[in-house]
């Protein structure tokens, strides 16, 4: 069986991050540009051969150019050196609606494992004829763990930036002839 090849619909999704601020607020932010390449043994999504996702660091928008440059910046993902964030899955496991996929995460030079949950939102065809698959995809990291180790403290002893941060995606994905 020829394996079955989806790529992103970038109208349709989006990435998005969330890290505490002070520890009383939370930020987010959303990587503007961002691809992902998928090929399965069949329509299901139970079989997941490649699974191929990068965003470019220099499309991050949290709504603030100064707190993007400084995200941008050597204090964190320094894009002068490293313009992509990328994971590579590499198991996916579940049922039905629901599962775990499990996959090596790269920022900034450092590759750890992680695992991310992901709802199935099921396979429709669109009005144009095109089938598309719906995903949203939910996880934490540890931030200091890909060596983005900036912080600060507030006189009050406070830290600037949490060390968790959220990811959330929702993600369509189109078939390809």
């Amino acid at each position: 069986m020829a394996l079955v090849k989806w790529t992103l619909d970038p109208t349709h999704s989006e990435i998005s991050f969330k890290a505490k601020h002070l520890m009383i607020t939370t930020v987010t932010g959303y990587f503007k540009k961002f691809s992902l390449e998928v090929e399965t043994e069949d329509e299901n999504f139970n079989t997941a051969s490649t699974i191929k996702f990068s965003a470019d660091v220099n499309s991050i928008d949290t709504n603030n150019e100064q707190r993007d440059n400084h995200l941008k910046s050597a204090d964190f993902f320094n894009s002068a050196e490293n313009s992509q964030v990328i994971f590579n899955g590499k198991k996916y496991e579940g049922s039905g609606d629901e599962g775990k996929l499990y996959g090596d995460l790269t920022i900034a030079q450092t590759t750890n494992p992680v695992t991310l949950d992901v709802e199935f939102g099921g396979i429709v065809v669109d009005p144009y004829g095109q089938t598309k698959a719906g995903f949203t995809v939910d996880g934490k990291i540890s931030r200091k763990a890909f060596g983005l180790t900036w912080n600060a403290v507030t006189e009050a002893g406070n830290v600037v930036v949490s060390d968790e941060v959220k990811i959330h995606a929702e993600i369509q994905l189109v078939k390809q002839a």
